[in-house]
C-alpha cells in the first residue's frame, strides 16, 4: 500500500487565511528579522574599517579562539557520549534505564546559571576536589577547563536526544541480520548502524556546536570574565556593550549571528535528508525483517 499524505482540508475563508498568514509573517518580521538585521546594521554603521578593526583586536581574537577551542573539545566529547548513550537506551533493556533518560534531560530543565554554580561548587577552590586539583597545579574554575566542563554539561543532551528516537524507530533488524551473516560488532556498526543514523548524528552535532559557541549563562559563572583569557565571544560582547563600545559589540555579535544563520541553513538541509532517510529506512527495515525471518531457522539449527 503506497504511503500517501492526505490533503489538508481547511474550512476557513480566504480572508481569514490571508490575515493569519500576515499576522505570522508580521510577528516573525518584528521579533526575528528586525533584530537580526539591526545587529548587522549597527556593526557596519561606522564602515568596514572599524568593523574589521573591532574583530582584529587582540581581545576579540582571544575570545574567538577560546570559543573555537571550547567547541572543538566539547562537541567531540558529547558526540561520543551521546552516541554511546543512545546506543545503550535504544538497543538494551536494563535497570535504571528510565533514570538514565531523565538524567539526559537534566541540562534542559536546569538553568545554565545554576549549572555554572554547580561547577563552581564541585570544582571551586573551596571544594575538596577543587582544592586538591588546585594544590596539584590544575586550575578548573576561572580557567579554560571550567569553561569546557560547563559547555559539555549544557550541550550534553543534543546528540543523545536526536539519536534515541531515531534508533528506536529504526529497530535492530538490520543489525541482527548483519550479525547472522557473520559481521563483527565493529563491522556492523560501521556498515549498518552508522550509515542509518549519519544524518541524525550530524544534526545533533550541529545543534551541539551552535549551543557550545553561543552559551552564556554557565560559562559566565565559571569564567571569571578575565579579558583576553577566559572570555568567549558572548562574554566579550557583553563587556563591550557595557562599555558603550557598540561597534565592537555588534561586530562580535555579528559573528555569532552568522554562525546562527549557517546553522539554520545546515539544519534545514539535514532535516530534509533525515526525512528522506526515514522513508528509505522503513523500506530497508521491511527487507531486513524478511531476511531475518529467512535466516533465523538456519541460525537456530546451528545453535
Amino acid at each position: 500500500m503506497p504511503n500517501s499524505v492526505p490533503a489538508v482540508v481547511t474550512t476557513e475563508s480566504r480572508p481569514v487565511r490571508v490575515a493569519l498568514t500576515c499576522a505570522a509573517l508580521g510577528f516573525l518580521a518584528v521579533f526575528l528579522f528586525a533584530p537580526l538585521i539591526a545587529v548587522f546594521y549597527e556593526a557596519l554603521s561606522r564602515g568596514w574599517g572599524l568593523y574589521l578593526a573591532a574583530l582584529l583586536e587582540p581581545e576579540a581574537r582571544a575570545a574567538v579562539s577560546l570559543t573555537l577551542v571550547t567547541a572543538l573539545i566539547a562537541v567531540p566529547l558529547n558526540t561520543v557520549f551521546g552516541l554511546a548513550t543512545a546506543w545503550a537506551v535504544a538497543r538494551f533493556e536494563f535497570r535504571g534505564k528510565s533514570f538514565l533518560i531523565t538524567l539526559i534531560d537534566l541540562p534542559f530543565s536546569i538553568s545554565p546559571v545554576v549549572a555554572g554554580l554547580m561547577m563552581v561548587t564541585a570544582f571551586g577552590l573551596n571544594s575538596p576536589l577543587g582544592g586538591w586539583l588546585e594544590a596539584h597545579g590544575f586550575k578548573i574554575i576561572f580557567a579554560t577547563p571550567g569553561i569546557v566542563l560547563a559547555t559539555v554539561f549544557v550541550t550534553f543532551p543534543f546528540v543523545a536526544r536526536e539519536l534515541i528516537p531515531l534508533m528506536q524507530s529504526q529497530g535492530d533488524e538490520e543489525e541482527q541480520a548483519a550479525r547472522v551473516l557473520g559481521a563483527s560488532g565493529w563491522q556492523m556498526f560501521r556498515r549498518v548502524t552508522l550509515p542509518n543514523i549519519k544524518w541524525g548524528l550530524l544534526y545533533g552535532v550541529l545543534l551541539t556546536n551552535a549551543r557550545a559557541m553561543g552559551e552564556f549563562g554557565a560559562v559566565s559563572v565559571v569564567s571569571g570574565h578575565i579579558r583576553g583569557e577566559t572570555n568567549t565571544i558572548p562574554l566579550h560582547v557583553e563587556i563591550l556593550y557595557n562599555e558603550y563600545n557598540f561597534v565592537g559589540a555588534f561586530a562580535c555579535a555579528s559573528i555569532l549571528a552568522l554562525l546562527a544563520l549557517l546553522t539554520l541553513v545546515l539544519k534545514s538541509l539535514l532535516e530534509w535528508r533525515v526525512h528522506r532517510q526515514g522513508v528509505a529506512s522503513q523500506a530497508r527495515v521491511r527487507e531486513a525483517r524478511v531476511a531475518h525471518r529467512a535466516t533465523a531457522p538456519i541460525l537456530e539449527s546451528k545453535a
